[in-house]
């Protein structure tokens, strides 16, 4: 069912071009998963106007980035109640680790494609309190050069690329 409701959103939401390639990524990101429909309704609409594919690969990124910072905030405020049933040392440990390895950690996970788990990442970055704004960089970083790169692919080839 779940499934079946992102679907028919995700296609009302192509109609608006690329503000509802920003809302399918936003509530991506944030909170109602859109497995895969996100990245071909980016590529479908990149290769109907190939031109556009610069707005079309922004409007993605941007819309992504503002949905991991709800979530990253949401994570950030509700730490007591995750690090519950968790011991101080293993938090220090993943905390330590984070802090040396945030921005390129943050950046892979940003990068890969679904089903990796996005989520998983931003939720312990908001948990561990890593640096927000090196949290913002290396996801728009990241899902920069992946949106771009998909649009692009699509502007380029098409009907192959879907």
């Amino acid at each position: 069912m779940w499934k079946s409701l992102s679907t028919k959103l995700g296609q009302v939401l192509i109609l608006y071009g690329g503000w509802g390639l920003f809302a399918m990524s936003f509530l991506d990101s944030s909170r109602i998963p859109f497995p895969v429909v996100n990245d071909l309704a980016l590529l479908v609409m990149a290769s109907h106007r190939p031109a556009w594919w610069p707005l079309y690969a922004l409007s993605t990124t941007l819309g992504s980035v503002c949905g991991v910072y709800l979530l990253y905030g949401i994570a950030r405020g509700g730490g007591k109640f995750f690090w519950s049933k968790t011991t101080p040392q293993s938090i220090t440990r993943a905390h330590q680790w984070l802090e040396r390895n945030e921005f390129l950690s943050i950046l892979v996970a940003a990068l890969l494609p679904p089903p990796a788990p996005l989520k998983v990442f931003v939720l312990t970055a908001g948990l561990l309190r890593i640096n927000g704004f090196r949290f913002g960089m290396a996801m728009l970083a990241g899902r920069g050069l992946r949106f771009g790169a998909e649009a692009w692919l699509g502007a380029r080839y098409g009907v192959q690329a879907q």
